[in-house]
C-alpha cells in the first residue's frame, strides 16, 4: 500500500487557472518494509494558455533518495524554454525542502499531507461542559475557589463498595464524557482492534509459570488457551526434579489443579484476585479476591482434598495474608471505613471472623501496616512504614498467639528490615546515615539498634534494595548506575548470634539496560536461587541458579506466538545533564529501521516518586506503537531510586519535587537536541503519581513541545487531596509530598506545581485522561476536574481534552490479561491519531 496526499501543480497566468492532470509516475525503491517507495516523481501538466503547457515535476521521497537522484532530474536550459525552465525549477525547489522533513521508515510524513488533514477535533461534535459550582477553601490565610469539586460524592466511601450509590448528577457527566470520547476516537475503533489482536498474538495463551518447591510438591500458575484468569497448580517435587516437567512438554500425570480463577470470575464485571497460599500442610489453599475493583478483599479458605470451601471467610480484608505453621491460624490486615490498613487479626479455622484475635492496631494514620514472613519461614513479620520511617515486629510462626516483639520503636527517618539466620538477625537499614542502605547483624536474643554492628558498610552510590537469605547464602539485591545487580554471598551464623559472610560474587549480564527479578519460592534448605532477566529487546528468560557451583539453568523463555527478532530493535542508555548538574538516565527502544534524524514520534514515559525505580524490561505491548516507528523512551527521573536513594530522598520529594518534572523537560529536550524525535512530536504518559509528572510537565513545557499527554488514573488534584484527611492515602502521603494543612510553605509548594491549579489560559497538546470509578488510590474526581478545568481554559481552537471513566474498575482499570489489552490499545490508537493528526505519522492504516 502506498498511501499519498497529493495535489496538483497550477500557475496564474493572468485571472485565469486551470488545471490538468495528465500523468502521475510512481517510481517504487528498495525500501525494507516494501510499504514506502523511495521516492515517487510526479509529471503534472499545466494549462497556462490555449497554447501553452507546462510540465510540472514533483519529486517526494527521503532526503538520501533525494540527494542521488535530484542531479539526474534536474532540467537543463533550453533555447526557448525560459518560462518552462523557470516555473519548473521553483516547483522542484521547493519539493526538495519539503522532502527533507519525510522520512524514509514508516510513519513519514510530508508537510503538505499535514496541513491537509481534518481537525483532530470535530467542530461539530459539542464538548461535554460540566457545570460550575463554585466552592471557597481557606488555608493559611488564603481563599480560593473549586468550581468543579461538586463532581466528589460526598458518599464515596459507600460508591466504592457498591458503584450504583453514584449521584445522579455525577454519573450523567461522567457517562457523557465517556460517549464524548466514543465518538471523537471512533476513528481509531479499527485501529483499536487490529492493536488489541496484535497483543493478544504475542502471549502465549497456554502459558506456564516454572515451578517452586516446597516440600512433596512443585506449585505455580497456568494459564489454559483463551482463559483470562490463571489456573493454580502443582506437581510432584520428583516429576520437576526428573525433568518430567519442562517449558514445552505436556503436564506430567501428577498435575492437579487446585484453583480456577476463571470460575471464581463467572458472572462478575470486575475480577481480581489477591494473595494466593497454600498451607504449610499443603491440605488448604486460601486465596483473596476483590470484585468491585476498590480492593477490599475477601480471603476463602479451599480444602484441596474434597475440593469445597470452609465455612471461613474474611471481610474487608487487604489482598496479603500469612499461615502460621501449623495451619491452622492466618494472619491477615484489616481496612477501616476510609481504605486504610488498620489492625492485624488472627484468625482460627473454623471461628466467626468477629471471634478473630487483634494482634496489632496501628494508632498513626500516617502509617501503612502490613504482615508477611521471613525466608526463613521462621518468623511472622508485622511492618509499619510511612515512606521514611519503618518498624518491625516478629512472631514465631509455629507460635502465632505469642505478642509480636518490637525490634527497634520508629526513629523519624530510618527505616529497616530484617531477615533471620540461625540465631542472628540481619538488618537491612539506612541508619547512622546511610543513605544508599547497608547490611547490619544483631543476636536474635537481643536484636535492639544498640547491638546492631556492621554487617556490609554503607557504600555511596550502590543502593542495596532488598536481602535474601537461604540456609548457607545471603543475596543482595543492588542497584548500581542505573542497573540491577545480585551479589552472591557464603553465610555462617554462629550460636551466639555472630555473622560472617565470604565467597561474594556478583551474578553479571553484558547488556546496556535490563531488568532483573529475584523470585524466591517457599524452601529455605535450598543451595539454588532464581531469577528472571530481560532487557527492552529481549524477551524474559527465567533461570535456576546453583549459588556452590555458579551454574545457570534456563527453565524457561518467554515465548511471542506471532514472532519477535531481538535483532530487530535498537535500545540504547543515554544520560542528559541537567541544569543542576544532575546525570538523567534515558532509556530508549527503536526499531532498527527507524530513522533518528529528528522526524520520528516519539512517547516518553515517566514515574518518578516514592522511590520506585523503572525497570529496562520487555514489554510485548509497547511493540505495536515501536512497529509502527515510534520511537520509545523511559526517563528514570529523580523521584525514583534509579540512581540511588539520594535521587528519591532528598533529590524528588517534598520541597525538591519539582527536580522530577524538570529532569523529564530536559530529557524530552535532549531527546529532541539528539534527533531521536522533534519538536512537537513527542508525547508523554504516566500513570497514577506519573500522571502527577506529565501533567506538571505539560503545565510547565512550552506549549509546542508535546504533541499529547494521556493521564492514566492521574494524580494530578495534590493539592486538594493532601489537604482532605478523609482519604485514604493523605496523612500516610504527607511525608512524600509535604503536609499543606500543617505548613504554609508546603501548601505554597505544592499549588505551585499541582498539575490541576497550575492549568492556565494558554495552549496545551492533546490531551487524554482515564480513571476508575471505585478507584481508592486516585480517586476518579481528580482525572474529572482536571479535563473540565483543562477544556474550560485552554485557548488553542482544536486541541482534544478527553476523559474516559470505568464505571466497573478501580485503579488497575479491567480485570483478565485480554481485556486489559482493550486499555491499552485503546491509548496506543488515541497516540498514532493524535501522531497522524500533527503529522509524525502518514495514516491510521499502519
Amino acid at each position: 500500500e502506498i498511501h499519498l496526499s497529493c495535489g496538483l501543480g497550477s500557475t496564474l497566468q493572468g485571472n485565469t487557472r486551470t488545471t490538468t492532470r495528465k500523468h502521475i509516475k510512481f517510481v517504487r525503491g528498495g525500501h525494507p518494509f516494501g510499504r514506502f517507495p523511495d521516492f515517487i516523481i510526479m509529471f503534472i501538466a499545466t494549462r497556462t494558455s490555449r497554447h501553452m503547457q507546462v510540465m510540472t515535476i514533483l519529486l517526494y521521497g527521503s532526503a538520501a533518495a533525494l540527494s542521488t537522484t535530484a542531479p539526474a532530474l534536474r532540467p537543463q536550459p533550453t533555447v526557448g524554454a525560459g518560462l518552462r525552465q523557470r516555473q519548473t525549477g521553483v516547483c522542484f525547489q521547493a519539493s526538495r525542502r519539503i522532502s527533507t522533513r519525510l522520512r524514509d521508515h514508516r510513519g513519514s510524513a510530508t508537510a503538505a499531507s499535514c496541513a491537509s488533514r481534518d481537525p483532530v477535533k470535530p467542530q461539530h461534535i459539542p464538548e461535554p461542559r460540566a457545570k460550575e459550582e463554585p466552592e471557597a477553601f481557606g488555608l493559611h490565610g488564603y481563599s480560593r475557589q473549586d468550581c468543579f469539586s461538586w463532581m466528589k460524592d460526598d458518599n464515596w466511601q459507600k460508591v466504592l463498595r457498591d458503584p450504583s450509590l453514584l449521584r445522579d448528577d455525577i454519573r450523567e457527566h461522567l457517562e457523557q464524557e465517556n460517549s464524548y470520547v466514543k465518538t471523537i476516537l471512533e476513528p481509531t475503533e479499527a485501529l483499536q482492534k487490529t492493536i488489541q489482536n496484535e497483543m493478544i498474538g504475542r502471549l502465549q495463551q497456554d502459558e506456564s509459570g516454572v515451578p517452586s518447591l516446597d516440600g512433596p510438591y512443585a506449585y505455580f500458575r497456568r494459564y489454559e488457551e483463551g482463559n483470562e484468569h490463571p489456573h493454580f497448580c502443582r506437581i510432584t517435587r520428583g516429576d520437576f526434579e526428573g525433568g518430567v516437567w519442562a517449558q514445552d512438554k505436556p503436564l506430567p500425570p501428577s498435575h492437579e489443579l487446585l484453583l480456577d480463577a476463571n470460575a471464581l470470575a463467572a458472572n462478575t464485571t470486575f475480577f481480581s484476585l489477591g494473595g494466593v497460599q497454600h498451607a504449610p500442610s499443603h491440605a488448604l489453599l486460601a486465596y483473596a479476591t476483590d470484585t468491585k475493583g476498590s480492593e477490599y478483599y475477601t480471603i476463602e479458605i479451599l480444602d484441596l482434598a474434597g475440593g469445597k470451601l470452609l465455612p471461613d471467610s474474611l471481610v474487608n480484608c487487604s489482598g496479603s495474608f500469612v499461615w502460621a505453621s501449623e495451619s491452622r491460624d492466618i494472619l491477615y490486615t484489616k481496612l477501616d471505613e476510609s481504605h486504610r490498613e488498620k489492625w492485624i487479626y488472627r484468625h482460627r479455622l473454623g471461628t466467626k471472623q468477629e471471634e478473630d484475635t487483634l494482634v496489632y492496631e496501628e494508632a498513626d494514620d500516617g502509617f501503612f501496616i502490613g504482615v508477611g514472613l521471613t525466608d526463613s519461614h521462621r518468623f511472622i513479620t508485622i511492618e509499619s512504614n510511612d515512606h521514611c520511617t519503618s518498624e518491625v515486629r516478629l512472631i514465631p510462626a509455629d507460635k502465632p498467639d505469642t505478642p509480636p516483639l518490637l525490634i527497634q520503636a520508629r526513629e523519624e527517618g530510618v527505616q529497616y528490615d530484617v531477615q533471620d539466620v540461625g540465631e542472628a538477625l540481619l538488618v537491612l537499614t539506612n541508619r547512622d546515615g546511610a543513605t544508599d542502605f547497608k547490611v547490619m547483624a544483631a543476636p536474635l536474643s537481643a536484636p535492639g539498634a544498640e547491638n546492631w554492628k556492621d554487617l556490609v558498610p554503607h557504600q555511596p552510590g550502590v543502593l542495596i534494595k532488598a536481602i535474601t537469605v537461604i540456609e548457607g547464602f545471603f543475596v543482595r539485591s543492588e542497584r548500581v548506575n542505573a542497573l540491577p545487580r545480585l551479589v552472591v554471598s557464603a553465610c555462617d551464623a554462629s550460636s551466639s548470634g555472630a555473622v560472617s559472610l565470604h565467597d561474594e560474587h556478583v551474578i553479571d549480564f553484558d547488556e546496556k539496560a535490563f531488568a532483573l527479578n529475584l523470585k524466591m519460592g517457599s524452601e529455605y534448605k535450598t543451595s539454588s536461587i532464581r531469577f528472571v532477566f530481560s532487557s527492552p529487546t529481549t524477551p524474559e528468560s527465567t533461570f535456576d541458579y546453583n549459588i556452590p557451583t555458579r551454574e545457570r539453568v534456563l527453565r524457561k523463555v518467554q515465548k511471542v506466538p506471532s514472532g519477535h527478532a531481538s535483532g530487530d530493535y535498537r535500545c540504547t542508555r543515554e544520560t542528559v545533564l541537567t541544569d543542576d548538574g544532575a546525570r538523567v538516565p534515558i532509556t530508549i527502544l527503536y526499531h532498527k529501521d527507524t530513522v533518528l534524524d529528528g522526524t520520528a514520534p516519539l512517547l516518553l514515559y515517566g514515574y518518578g516518586s516514592y522511590g520506585a525505580s523503572l525497570p529496562a524490561s520487555f514489554s510485548t505491548t509497547r511493540l505495536s506503537l515501536v512497529d509502527r516507528g515510534v520511537v520509545y523512551a523511559i526517563a528514570h527521573v529523580r523521584g525514583g531510586t534509579d540512581c540511588g536513594y539520594g535521587w528519591y530522598d532528598p533529590a524528588g520529594k517534598t520541597m525538591q519535587k519539582k527536580n522530577t518534572f524538570k529532569d523529564f523537560l530536559a530529557a524530552a529536550d535532549y531527546l529532541v537536541d539528539k534527533k531521536f524525535t522533534g519538536k512537537g512530536r513527542i508525547s508523554i504518559l504516566g500513570r497514577s503519581a506519573g500522571g502527577m509528572l506529565v501533567g506538571s510537565a505539560m503545565n510547565m513545557a512550552d506549549p509546542s513541545l508535546f504533541a499529547a499527554v494521556v493521564g492514566e488514573v492521574p494524580f494530578v488534584d495534590v493539592l486538594n487531596t493532601m489537604c482532605d484527611t478523609s482519604l485514604p492515602l493523605t496523612p500516610p502521603e504527607w511525608p512524600e509530598w509535604g503536609n499543606p494543612i500543617e505548613s504554609k510553605e508546603a501548601y505554597d509548594y505544592i499549588e505551585s506545581y499541582a498539575p490541576y491549579e497550575q492549568l492556565s489560559k494558554r495552549p496545551y497538546p492533546h490531551v487524554l485522561a482515564t480513571a476508575g470509578l471505585t478507584d481508592p488510590r486516585v480517586t476518579y474526581w481528580e482525572p474529572a476536574k482536571w479535563i473540565a478545568k483543562l477544556r474550560k481554559v485552554r485557548t488553542d481552537d482544536g486541541g482534544l481534552s478527553l476523559l474516559k471513566t470505568d464505571m466497573g474498575a478501580g485503579h488497575a482499570g479491567k480485570s483478565g490479561r485480554f481485556v486489559q489489552l482493550e486499555d491499552e490499545s485503546f491509548i496506543q490508537a488515541f497516540l498514532l491519531y493524535t501522531f497522524y493528526k500533527t503529522g509524525s505519522l502518514p495514516s491510521l492504516d499502519l
